[in-house]
């Protein structure tokens, strides 16, 4: 049995509430937050109190330890575990759920107020806004040369600076869509009906529409998660948001990828407000019974297995636009430690023990991590090894992103917050407000070249 003594993971800080959090109580709005540039946000991010001593490290996660004690948040209470038993330096989890920690607010009003955490997880989204804020700390002394091989090509790049790391991914999430095999069958379809193109994608959702379900969800939140799910379907036309540190975003696939994602909201096919927190989450939308089609990630997998086990889905890449190259999104989460914490040393040697390590124990806690307790691609390729002599893949879905879904993909790019910020309202606006897509595009593209004309921070990419 694991050993939860409470001396081991102990209770989340009291110096700021949840609440706090959300209200912005510490002066800062939510718009300021959403938005903030690195250098006003982490203004104050001189020396983190969140930890309360040298001594003791705080790590901020949306995944445990959870109230429900689901296999994600075990992983971490025995990651932590572990670490405490064998470091005079202790690890503190601090748990927030999904919605707050995506929300987009709480790390940086932590960081506003000198209570920033010690160690963190941060996506490639939102990488620039901590590196370009002094914020996160330079692993690359604690990575040995044979580990940072060990990383799939091009997996670290987003997390690094000048051949430096700045995080270490945990896992690899490639995007699809999940959908509802009786939902499917009731509607008349077959396997041959998975829609190719993105004409074929609009008619299944019609089909696959009542008057008690959706026929398809996209995410209708804003934020870092919401942008990272539309960048494929405005790569597959051709079009970018960046190029040569100028704005390609006013371009004919842009609008069409904004038309897209309207489409589907103003006829009726896709809802306005996804259920659970969010519309990544498939056994909330999905399994409910709520929609028919789900755009969401390879986690959707364990998800489902761990929520309705007897429930029957199929999955599919991302239809394509005429004349479309498929491409699909890689994200994942990386851990970061920060570099103004009460002991940024020691932060990154956890950081480097519990996802760079190169002994058999270290991969097999990574194996687990991405087939176990969740379903990712692993980023390391001896922890891909280890996967598959587990038969981890095996199955016609896992097996289906590995060969059908995964290939292709491109990674999660990272933009400033302002740069994002102006896709997200373009894509809000769109959605959500009805706005003309080609107007938006033209919209966000100039207040993006406006910012890049003074941008002076690391690479975007």
């Amino acid at each position: 049995m694991t050993d939860r003594r409470p001396s081991l993971i102990m209770p989340p800080s009291t110096g700021i509430t949840r609440r706090g959090f959300v209200r912005g109580g510490l002066g800062l709005t939510a718009a300021s937050l959403f938005a903030g540039s690195a250098g006003t946000l982490l203004a104050g991010c001189g020396s983190s109190s969140a930890g309360g001593s040298a001594k003791e490290l705080t790590f901020w996660n949306f995944n445990g330890p959870a109230p429900d004690k689901n296999p994600q948040s075990q992983w971490f209470v025995d990651l932590a575990e572990e670490w405490n038993r064998n470091n005079e330096v202790k690890i503190r989890l601090h748990y927030m759920p999904v919605s707050e920690y995506l929300a987009g607010t709480a790390l940086q009003t932590a960081f506003q107020s000198g209570e920033g955490p010690d160690i963190f997880l941060i996506s490639p989204g939102d990488f620039l806004r901590y590196y370009n804020g002094g914020v996160l700390q330079d692993l690359t002394p604690y990575i040995p040369q044979n580990v940072r091989d060990d990383f799939q090509p091009g997996v670290l790049d987003t997390r690094m600076v000048d051949d430096k790391i700045y995080g270490l991914p945990m896992e690899v999430e490639p995007l699809s869509m999940f959908y509802d095999l009786k939902a499917w069958e009731t509607a008349g379809l077959s396997e041959g009906d998975i829609p190719k193109t993105w004409d074929q994608l609009l008619d299944t959702a019609d089909k696959l529409t009542t008057d008690k379900r959706f026929g398809i969800i996209f995410e209708t939140i804003p934020g870092y998660y919401q942008n990272f799910t539309w960048y494929p379907f405005m790569w597959q036309t051709g079009a970018d948001a960046v190029k040569d540190g100028k704005s390609v975003f006013d371009s004919p696939g842009t609008v069409k990828a904004l038309q897209l994602w309207q489409d589907t909201i103003k006829n009726g096919w896709a809802p306005r407000k996804p259920q659970g927190d969010g519309g990544g989450n498939a056994p909330a939308n999905l399994a409910s019974g709520y929609v028919a089609m789900e755009q969401t990630g390879i986690w959707g997998v364990s998800d489902l297995k761990h929520s309705n086990p007897d429930y029957k889905y199929g999955v599919f890449k991302l239809p394509l636009p005429d004349g479309g190259t498929y491409t699909t999104d890689l994200g994942g989460w990386a851990f970061v430690a920060n570099a103004k914490g009460k002991n940024p040393e020691a932060a990154a040697k956890f950081v480097a023990w519990a996802l760079g390590s190169d002994d058999a124990e270290s991969i097999d806690r990574c194996r687990k991590w991405n087939t176990v307790a969740k379903t990712n691609l692993p980023p390391r390729k001896s922890v891909r090894r280890a996967a598959d002599a587990h038969g981890a893949y095996d199955t016609p879905v896992l097996r289906t992103f590995v060969e059908d879904i995964a290939p292709g993909g491109r990674p999660e790019p990272r933009f400033p917050p302002e740069v994002y910020k102006a896709i997200s309202d373009a894509l809000q606006s769109c959605q959500l407000g009805g706005a003309d897509p080609a107007g938006a595009a033209a919209d966000a593209s100039s207040k993006i070249d406006s910012y890049l004309q003074t941008y002076q921070g690391a690479p975007i990419l």
